[in-house]
């Protein structure tokens, strides 16, 4: 079969020849939910690094190594991802992380209210200028209901971050 096309990057990649990235990015999803998972699998197939983050030894996901601390884990490559609002540790979490290297966090919520995590981390201290680090909600908005398809979205997001794009349909 012969192809014409055009030899660029793009081409490239749809062939598989793609050159990787400058800097492998490194995705933690903190906490073992449904969306992690597929945040965890779907990651490691567009090249992060995956980590799942979870303080409770006793919650982990199949098929996933999970770390109880977050200095063995964030640094400045990090895009990290709380895939749960309504665990009572989020406050301390993020304020820890708000302290670390990582490059990029967010956590799972809808637009339409305030998150849960504003008042714990206010609670703590945290400014409100270090709380709207903090991106929420998270992802492409593409309707998204199911983990998986969060997942899509949240890694929508950070590939077009990733590749210094805007997302969208917007070329």
């Amino acid at each position: 079969m012969t192809h014409i096309h055009d030899e660029g990057q793009a081409c490239a990649a749809a062939h598989g020849a793609a050159p990787a990235g400058e800097t492998r990015r490194t995705l933690i999803a903190v906490f073992a939910s449904p969306v992690a998972d597929c945040l965890l699998r779907f990651g490691a197939e567009l090249d992060f690094r995956t980590i799942l983050f979870e303080p409770d030894p006793e919650r982990r996901l199949d098929g996933f190594t999970a770390v109880t601390r977050l200095e063995d884990c964030v640094d400045a490559t990090s895009d990290v991802v709380l895939t749960d609002h309504h665990r009572e540790e989020i406050g301390p979490v993020l304020r820890d992380l708000l302290r670390s290297p990582a490059r990029w966090i967010g956590i799972m919520g809808s637009a339409r209210h305030t998150g849960p995590h504003v008042r714990a981390l206010a609670e703590l201290g945290v400014t409100p200028e270090e709380i709207a680090r903090v991106h929420r909600p998270i992802g492409l908005d593409i309707g998204s209901r199911t983990p998986p398809e969060i997942a899509v979205a949240t890694l929508a997001g950070l590939l077009a971050d990733r590749n210094a794009r805007p997302g969208g349909f917007t070329f």
